[in-house]
């Protein structure tokens, strides 16, 4: 089997996890399940809960704990986009080809998709402990829902649309230093909790934690960047989302601050430290590696 069959597999197997804890559709509140399950079924290369899963299987994990933080991270990830793109935000119509949340269900319910899928994330995450059976699975739960929680608040992906948010209104004057935080908490941390919390319920130690925690750096780092060249260079029809839209919201981007050609350089860069970094391991995972340098180099 090649990759692109591979991948083809570990999706559809993400997918059927991720179904498999979303909420049921009744009730009084039953209109925004529905738009929380409209939210987080558009597609999407599932990129978290995939990284998630090949960190925990590198380091010998063969358990089901990981399955609810596959579901609750994906969660957490489609939160975060749903409020992204109202029209408080990046006001963005489309998202992975189809009508974004708000343009379906409305601003409020949008607001209240997000905030469910962010409290339903943590509903869920905290199922894995009905699927241990010993003090040590019950401590690595409790270790990896401390990551799941900090790279996700103010202190991970919050702090960074913080910040993301403030440079809309510093044309001409945000630095590379406050470009990278950006970057290093509004996306990177989630690949961060992803790849730690896999090593982490798989029993990895501290220091291997801690250079899985480096090595998702790179690719957050380095996704993002392409992300912001693939809003220069790509389309709707490609990317599945509008394009265009960082210089119509006037965002300062890596693109706009270092130009298009230093950016590919650097995304290259970057994702040859980051596959350099997992290759080390004492073992191997090949399918991560090559993930890896897909994601990083995508197109859409």
């Amino acid at each position: 089997m090649n990759f692109n069959e591979e991948l083809a597999a570990r999706t559809e197997g993400i997918e059927k996890i991720i179904r498999k804890y979303l909420p049921k559709e009744e009730g009084y509140q039953k209109t925004v399940m529905e738009a929380m399950n409209y939210s987080i079924l558009t597609g999407g290369k599932r990129l978290r809960p995939m990284l998630m899963q090949e960190t925990y299987r590198m380091f010998g994990g063969a358990g089901q704990a990981i399955e609810p933080f596959m579901a609750a991270i994906e969660m957490i990830h489609t939160y975060s986009l749903v409020h992204d793109d109202l029209p408080c935000m990046d006001d963005d119509e489309y998202r992975r080809g189809r009508k974004t949340t708000h343009v379906v269900y409305g601003e409020g319910m949008a607001v209240l998709a997000g905030d469910g899928l962010l409290n339903y994330a943590f509903e869920t995450a905290v199922k894995a402990f009905e699927m241990t059976e010993t003090d040590g699975e019950r401590e690595r739960i409790a270790k990896a829902l401390a990551v799941f929680a900090r790279k996700s608040g103010v202190y991970g992906m919050i702090g960074g649309q913080t910040a993301d948010i403030e440079a809309e209104n510093m044309e001409g004057r945000v630095t590379g230093e406050h470009l990278l935080f950006i970057h290093e908490h509004k996306t990177a941390a989630l690949i961060q909790s992803a790849m730690m919390t896999g090593a982490i319920l798989a029993g990895a130690g501290e220091a291997e934690v801690g250079k899985i925690e480096t090595c998702a750096h790179h690719i957050g780092i380095a996704f993002q960047i392409q992300d912001d060249v693939l809003d220069v260079t790509s389309s709707l029809e490609v990317l599945g989302k509008q394009t265009g839209s960082d210089e119509k919201n006037k965002k300062t981007t890596y693109v706009t601050l270092k130009g298009l050609e230093q950016a590919k350089k650097d995304v290259e860069k970057l994702s040859q430290q980051a596959v350099a970094a997992i290759s080390s391991f004492g073992k191997r995972n090949e399918f991560l590696e090559e993930l890896i340098k897909q994601l990083i180099t995508r197109e859409k």
